[in-house]
């Protein structure tokens, strides 16, 4: 019983490193580990080392000096309230710091981590995996809590919605950063009820491409961007890190071009010309240009090729050969998506930023641009110009009839009727269907099923390899020889846990944006859009939790007030949506038709104009949505001004006294008498009276104010006043 509970808390383990010397000389093996134990012996932490596999050190670390550790927690509390994070200094008294805000899990391991990782100029051990004198450090990361892993997802297994206190354990256990993505889909799932029971009412009342849907949604889209963004600031308040977003880490990478002295500080602050960073920045627009180009001339010829195939052809093998465009695009639109992303980086590198935070916002939005171009670029194609301009694009479509020549038996049977081709109306909706159902169930098996089975797979084939080994005379597996046997479960789940993948919570919040923007841009064509969105998220937020626990090394926890350049985002797809929904709202008014194929149809005039009073509308939604937001109070915002009045409040308790705040302040009393008035009139024959000493001496107290006053009342008054009297 001892034994199990050892191995599920981990042996007070905080990190375990990888140190892997499968191509490295024995003697710069051993020198090099040897200068990694004292890097961590040097910002106090205690380590041991145990067998890994394949070439490999497992280095089992955590805090050796908890004095050291103290003074470290009250270093990046100091440097919170100095950056306006926190509201009052903390204690000087470390040991009174602990003990009046108690350290959290995810604390501990992000301050932990930040020993190992800083520079030493900053007080760490400067230890970066792969990068340097540490290219032999594999990876760093802290091992999960099964116990809690294994509650966490049998409690969420039986909830609907997440309460304020199941976010603020995911905050204590993993960090802000991955509590925010948490919190951002649990609000859009709420906000999702709304348009579901709406959009499920106008299916079946309003039908497909209905203004008054399209009105409903924009307004809908507004309302949560806005509604998020008050929510961002309470949560940054209620876990204390709102503008941590402002305390940027310096990049190791950056080049500076000269120093300069600062004026205030007297530091010297490495500068890289803005000029010369901007004139690097306009690449992005060629970048953008070319990422354009290949993505949507692969996009667009899989497009005119599925068109021909189940439009124009209608020869043997017909129902097979309609899948030929889906599998180019699958084999090579992630190809050429990863050259273009590499690409991406290089371009973000070449711009030299001077911190992590600016990078990695640049990197998203260089990102986000190809996500869009993968995820709405058909739509937009089949919806702008398969529908309006069918009937002049799809004879010219002949040139893909190579696709389909080997099995046909007729010439005919690849050339456009004659008689004139008529579109598919139902196209549109069928390919919203497909990206908002299909391709979401998709996606759900990728990254949460294929990976689990891979994983076991992958365990039972190292099983029956080692068990093949036993039986022909050998040891088994040689890794697990010098086990001590009261470790050696816990050792072989830390050697699982060193061959899983890092968690990225990017790519799940990245998910969710492009989900939403289906819904900001495509939901008119399918008002059930919003249906099949609130079933996925619900999923999806427990099927993330699980493959945090299961599928993913236990995430490293990072701090953040917000979800960062995604919410700008956010903005940018609620502002298209404007735009599109009533440019789709206009072309399909013909019961949703739409104009056949024949340009000729649309009157330009009245779709620039339907675009044009519909951004205007969303300009005075967001207005007023704003506007009426602000009007409501906010927690987070109460409960800050709550912070600072306490601390002005104390800080004058401690300068002026327990009666600082009082208005006025009190008085003694001075009782004017005989004597007081020959004494003051003593004291000013001894010294120069000044025109102003004289002024102030005439009445001594307020009762002889308030009489002088009454007098002075009475002698003015007028006659009829002294009468009634």
């Amino acid at each position: 019983m001892a034994h199990n509970h050892a191995v599920h808390q981990n042996f007070d383990v905080d990190y375990v490193i990888v140190y892997r010397f499968a191509d490295t000389t024995n003697v710069e093996a051993r020198d090099k580990f040897a200068a990694l134990m004292q890097a961590l012996a040097g910002v106090g932490l205690a380590t041991e080392v145990r067998n890994g596999d394949n070439c490999s050190l497992l280095v089992f670390v955590k805090v050796g000096s908890e004095k050291r550790f103290a003074q470290e927690v009250y270093r990046s509390r100091v440097k919170d309230w100095l950056n306006g994070v926190r509201a009052a200094e903390p204690a000087r008294d470390t040991q009174k710091t602990l003990a009046g805000e108690s350290l959290t899990e995810a604390e501990r391991f992000r301050i932990t981590h930040h020993l190992i990782t800083s520079p030493k100029e900053d007080g760490g051990a400067g230890i970066i995996p792969k990068e340097g004198q540490w290219k032999n450090v594999e990876s760093i990361f802290p091992l999960h809590d099964h116990i809690f892993n294994k509650e966490w997802i049998k409690q969420w297994s039986t909830m609907t919605f997440l309460k304020a206190e199941d976010l603020d354990q995911i905050r204590d256990r993993f960090g802000e950063k991955i509590a925010y993505y948490f919190a951002f889909t649990q609000s859009y799932f709420q906000f999702l009820i709304f348009p579901a029971a709406f959009g499920f009412a106008s299916w079946i009342i309003l039908g497909s491409f209905s203004p008054i849907y399209a009105l409903i949604n924009g307004l809908w889209c507004v309302t949560f961007v806005e509604y998020w963004k008050r929510q961002e600031v309470d949560l940054g308040v209620r876990w204390g890190v709102k503008g941590v977003g402002g305390i940027q880490r310096k990049r190791k990478e950056f080049q500076h071009e000269k120093e300069v002295r600062d004026p205030v500080t007297g530091e010297m602050m490495h500068i890289f010309p803005a000029t010369k960073r901007l004139s690097r920045q306009l690449l992005q627009a060629p970048f953008a240009i070319l990422a354009t180009l290949a993505l949507g001339t692969l996009i667009a010829t899989c497009f005119g090729i599925e068109i021909f195939l189940s439009e124009v052809y209608n020869g043997p093998g017909q129902s097979l050969l309609v899948f030929l465009p889906t599998g180019l695009l699958t084999a090579l639109v992630p190809t050429l998506t990863a050259m273009l992303t590499a690409i991406a980086t290089r371009l973000n590198d070449y711009e030299n930023w001077e911190t992590s935070e600016n990078y990695e916002s640049a990197l998203t939005q260089k990102i986000f641009v190809l996500n869009f171009i993968t995820s709405y670029l058909p739509i937009f194609l089949t919806a702008f110009v398969y529908v309006p301009f069918g009937s002049l694009i799809v004879p010219y479509l002949d040139i893909f009839n190579l696709t389909a020549r080997p099995f046909a038996t007729d010439e005919k049977q690849l050339q456009t009727p004659s008689a004139g081709f008529a579109i598919n109306p139902s196209r549109l909706r069928k390919q919203v269907i497909y990206f908002t159902v299909t391709a979401q169930i998709v996606n759900f098996a990728m990254e949460t099923i294929v990976p689990y089975v891979k994983r076991r797979g992958f365990s039972k084939y190292q099983e029956m390899k080692s068990e093949r080994a036993a039986k022909k005379g050998g040891a088994g597996s040689g890794v697990t020889i010098d086990d001590v046997p009261e470790e050696s479960e816990f050792l072989k789940r830390v050697r699982n846990e060193a061959e899983l993948d890092v968690y990225d919570v990017t790519t799940d919040l990245r998910e969710m944006i492009i989900q939403f923007g289906y819904l900001s841009l495509f939901s008119v064509v399918w008002p059930l859009t919003p249906v099949s969105f609130i079933i996925n998220n619900w999923i999806e937020l427990r099927s993330d939790a699980a493959k945090i626990c299961v599928e993913m090394q236990r995430p490293t926890p990072a701090r953040a007030d917000s979800i960062g350049p995604w919410l700008d985002s956010l903005q940018f797809l609620t502002w298209l949506g404007s735009i599109t929904t009533a440019a789709l709202a206009y072309l399909f008014s013909n019961d949703g038709l739409g104009p056949d194929g024949t340009p000729a149809t649309i009157k330009g005039w009245a779709l620039l104009l339907t675009i044009f009073f519909s951004e205007h509308v969303f300009l005075l939604m967001r207005w007023a949505v704003r506007l009426a937001i602000s009007k409501i109070d906010s927690p987070g915002m109460d409960k800050e001004r709550a912070e600072r009045f306490m601390v002005r409040k104390r800080y004058l308790h401690d300068a002026l006294g327990h009666d600082a705040l009082d208005v006025p302040p009190p008085q003694m009393e001075e009782k004017i008498t005989r004597e007081s008035l020959e004494e003051d009139a003593r004291q000013s024959s001894l010294r120069t009276q000044r025109p102003q000493d004289h002024f102030w001496a005439r009445q001594r107290g307020w009762e002889e104010s308030a009489k002088v006053g009454a007098g002075l009342i009475e002698k003015m008054a007028p006659k009829e006043s002294k009468k009634e009297q």
